[in-house]
């Protein structure tokens, strides 16, 4: 993210990306693809620095999960939206994972 314009910082041990071409790009995607951060192990990429200030509980809870599932987290992320999206849910609000996520940034309000 850094070459294509955006910056990066180090908040409690995880790098965040931000901002430049690929913040942009993935903030005007239609709203189904558009994300305002996204986790991948120790490294979140965020679309501007105020949207990773607003989500930064959110997707520490992601890091979290990561540490405790290793490899297996996206498939079972995926398989866990696939289940709900089978049960007639919404794959990502009802997704164990993100359960999980807005559970902890609801109870740290």
């Amino acid at each position: 993210m850094i070459i294509l314009g955006g910056k990066a910082n180090i908040v409690d041990g995880v790098i965040e990306f931000h901002g430049g071409w690929a913040g942009r790009f993935f903030a005007t995607r239609p709203r189904r693809f558009c994300f305002g951060a996204i986790t991948i192990g120790h490294t979140i990429l965020g679309t501007c620095q105020n949207t990773l200030a607003v989500l930064r509980r959110h997707e520490h809870v992601h890091v979290r999960q990561y540490e405790q599932w290793g490899l297996f987290f996206l498939p079972a992320y995926g398989l866990s939206s696939l289940w709900e999206i089978c049960h007639g849910r919404d794959g990502y609000r009802q997704n164990y994972f993100e359960r999980q996520a807005y559970a902890v940034e609801d109870r740290l309000d």
